[in-house]
């Protein structure tokens, strides 16, 4: 391993303060800032680079399973709203009212979008009339607003962006397919592109989304050992259609119900990265969505043919990775500070010296391995050592996870080692939600999801000593 020395003064440590840590990577590494509106944020050109990143590479697995985008409006009519009750009754609390249009009050108030369910439905309603009009794969980009309490930027904001997907199926099967294939594309997605280590499963009846007959969850664990819900997916049933009069002819000339989807991944994921693979030093970008994945540095830029070269080998590099030359003024020692602050996965430094010899340093992010390669190779070894970067940041982020993975028994062993400790913790559960509130009232946990590789951890529940259903997880989350 290679030297490990703080080079950013400006960052609070995270053994110090984690939470004043991650406040300072979003805003000395330009991600974003506060806004004169309480709870909602600034999200500056480097953080919307980062999202426009996610946002293509999502879009195109989404598109490749022949989802369609398409764009709703930001006001729903109360009444629409009220349509389907328990989704109303969950949102209540957290939605921003329009009561006057100028200076007129409205006859009807309008509510700033918090989930697009009840547009998407009454849209279905005068589209689909047939099953041959079955599927609808639709898929919007937009923000969303819910007014939160208490918030902080990326995980928990007023505003924030997201895409969220509404599906329409012919029959149950498809639907719940296709609620379980949303999910494993934001598994994969994690995994593959932000290598964060993910597990999958259902949320308690307590913790679905309003609405849903069943909610699909990846949750994700952090440095500190708190948990971050970071893609949900959910199967409606038909209840909407029933709420919403949606109905199609069917196979046998019967009129029928369509079943409903809806999944979501938003800029809360942007918070995931950083508090899975970012340091004391800033940022660590996965390659996949680093806005700049190499960054050339001149070393003693002022002599003849350094600038030239670097910006002659920037150019070749640039035909398969995202490249920057800084040529600034600014000292070296100053540069190297500012894109280990901006997890720029690879820094390529060549002085005079390098260009005489036929060769550059490439210096990896994650974890400040030199290694001096030809420029002859450079078409090999960039790309060789990006995927390093990803593989060792998985490998960190799964066994961190792994070290904070502990199965307990009983419930006086939960209750301590909640306290002493932060992490998932595995037991059975019977599935009686007044043991999952209890959870949360003596040991101070919440319920992350029933993971899909269900474990045998023992024949009763912890907590109430009743058979158990499943095995679940409880941690401490964002």
């Amino acid at each position: 391993m290679a030297d490990q020395k703080k080079m950013v003064e400006a960052i609070t440590s995270m053994d110090e303060d984690f939470a004043k840590w991650y406040t300072d990577i979003v805003r000395k590494a330009d991600l974003a800032d506060y806004s004169s509106i309480r709870g909602c944020m600034i999200v500056r050109p480097y953080g919307t680079a980062i999202w426009e990143n996610i946002q293509h590479d999502l879009d195109s697995r989404f598109k490749a399973l022949e989802h369609e985008n398409i764009q709703m409006p930001l006001f729903i009519p109360e009444g629409l709203l009220q349509k389907e009750k328990d989704h109303v009754e969950g949102f209540a609390p957290e939605v921003a009212w329009v009561t006057h249009g100028g200076e007129e009050k409205l006859t009807e108030r309008l509510c700033v979008r918090p989930t697009s369910e009840t547009l998407f439905c009454e849209h279905y309603a005068k589209i689909i009339k047939s099953y041959r009009d079955l599927p609808k794969l639709y898929n919007q980009w937009c923000s969303v607003v819910r007014w939160e309490k208490t918030t902080r930027p990326f995980l928990r904001t007023c505003e924030f962006w997201w895409q969220e997907g509404h599906t329409m199926h012919e029959t149950a099967q498809e639907a719940y397919q296709e609620t379980e294939q949303m999910l494993n594309v934001y598994a994969d997605f994690c995994e593959q592109s932000l290598a964060i280590p993910v597990i999958k499963g259902r949320k308690t009846k307590k913790e679905q989304f309003a609405g849903a007959e069943a909610t699909y969850t990846i949750e994700a664990m952090m440095h500190d050992g708190k948990a971050l819900q970071s893609g949900t997916s959910h199967y409606f049933g038909d209840g909407f259609s029933r709420a919403f009069d949606i109905t199609f002819q069917g196979r046998d000339n019967k009129p029928q119900y369509p079943h409903q989807t809806s999944w979501g991944m938003s800029t809360r994921i942007i918070g995931a990265i950083i508090m899975t693979h970012g340091d004391d030093n800033g940022l660590v970008l996965p390659p996949a969505i680093a806005p700049v994945q190499v960054v050339v540095l001149p070393i003693a830029q002022h002599k003849p043919g350094v600038l030239d070269k670097t910006r002659e080998i920037a150019a070749r590099i640039g035909q398969f990775c995202r490249v920057k030359v800084d040529d600034s003024d600014n000292s070296a020692g100053w540069k190297f500070a500012e894109y280990e602050m901006k997890g720029v996965p690879l820094r390529l430094e060549m002085g005079p010296r390098d260009i005489e010899a036929g060769q550059c340093v490439l210096v990896r992010r994650d974890n400040r391995e030199k290694t001096v390669v030809s420029l002859d190779e450079l078409e090999t070894k960039i790309p060789e050592l990006l995927k390093a970067v990803h593989d060792g940041l998985y490998a960190k982020a799964l066994a961190n996870r792994e070290a904070r993975t502990w199965t307990i028994s009983s419930f006086d062993e939960l209750k301590q080692a909640a306290q002493e400790k932060t992490g998932f913790f595995k037991t059975m559960w019977c599935g009686d939600e007044a043991c999952e509130l209890k959870v949360k009232e003596e040991a101070g946990l919440t319920s992350r999801c029933m993971p899909f590789e269900q474990e045998n951890l023992g024949a009763v529940c912890p907590v109430c000593g009743k058979p158990a259903a499943t095995s679940i997880i409880w941690g401490k989350a964002y």
